[in-house]
């Protein structure tokens, strides 16, 4: 007698709770970010720019679904997030083909051709946002704020100039959709961690090494508003508790999340003080998802009775 088994792709969920439930709570814990992000460049029309990254997105995966005869998931809501994702990590002036151009290439270069949802080797968002800034530089890095334009605030704190800490918290700045507020992004990531959906082990221990690398070599010391500024500033809230939490590109062991974490914190604190660019996160996600599989080799428990190499 013989019993066929259909195994779905990972991420395998040790839980009662399906994947489109959890991508559910995910796309909830964004709105308080998005609806901020909506109103703070309300002059800008960041909404549009959300709708039409996140509907192309949806679309994207279902056309190409389709096209490919395989099996509609776009009841998955795992495009939503991807084209939420992507639009919070865009600024709100960016024309709207470019931000539907950003979703079809996280769909179906960074997703579907690697084999859908489970399969991808990097965040599709972060993968997207990453292929738009190195084709659309100038737009990508024209930020916009109650109708003024100008640098970030950590480019301002790069070039050794003041910045109003509490506006970087309100979110009163300039800077992405989603990033600016990061009282937003603490309201979504503590409904998560309610839910059970993340735990504090890839973000704190991302964020925990990130301090001590800008205290150790900032120049600044334990100053707690420089400190304060960099934490609230390009990007790393939204990206330590939403994106580098990703089920899919992150560790599944307890020991290989905090040395992923500690990879994040690294890269970022490299990348911010020594780098090209001021922000970092995106680039700190990527490679340290490409360095997902080494990390899990290195710290998988080895079987019982089982001696020699891993």
């Amino acid at each position: 007698m013989s019993a066929n088994f259909n195994v779905s792709p990972s991420p395998h969920i040790r839980d009662r709770v399906k994947s489109s439930n959890i991508m559910l709570f995910v796309v909830i814990a964004l709105l308080p970010a998005t609806f901020f992000g909506i109103y703070n460049f309300r002059h800008e029309n960041a909404w549009l720019l959300v709708l039409v990254t996140t509907a192309s997105a949806v679309l994207a995966e279902y056309i190409y679904e389709k096209l490919m005869h395989k099996p509609v998931t776009i009841q998955d809501f795992s495009a939503v997030v991807t084209g939420l994702l992507l639009a919070l990590n865009l600024p709100p002036t960016l024309p709207l083909w470019m931000g539907a151009l950003g979703s079809v290439f996280a769909i179906i270069v960074v997703k579907q051709l690697f084999g859908g949802l489970g399969q991808n080797f990097m965040n599709p968002a972060l993968g997207a946002r990453c292929f738009l800034l190195i084709s659309f530089t100038g737009k990508m890095t024209y930020f916009v704020y109650d109708g003024v334009t100008g640098p970030t605030p950590l480019a301002n704190l790069r070039a050794g100039e003041a910045v109003n800490t509490f506006d970087m918290m309100m979110g009163n700045i300039r800077g992405t959709i989603g990033e600016t507020s990061v009282i937003a992004i603490m309201i979504g990531a503590m409904f998560l961690i309610l839910m059970g959906v993340i735990d504090l082990r890839i973000p704190g221990t991302y964020i925990v090494t990130f301090v001590i690398f800008i205290i150790l070599f900032g120049g600044h010391g334990f100053d707690p508003q420089y400190i304060t500024a960099h934490l609230c500033g390009g990007g790393l809230m939204l990206g330590a508790w939403f994106m580098a939490t990703d089920y899919v590109t992150s560790p599944i062991t307890k020991t290989g999340q905090i040395v992923y974490g500690v990879c994040l914190g690294l890269l970022t604190g490299i990348f911010r003080l020594f780098g090209g660019s001021a922000e970092g996160v995106s680039y700190a996600i990527i490679i340290s998802n490409l360095l997902v599989p080494l990390i899990e080799k290195i710290t998988l428990p080895r079987p019982f009775g089982k001696g020699g190499e891993r």
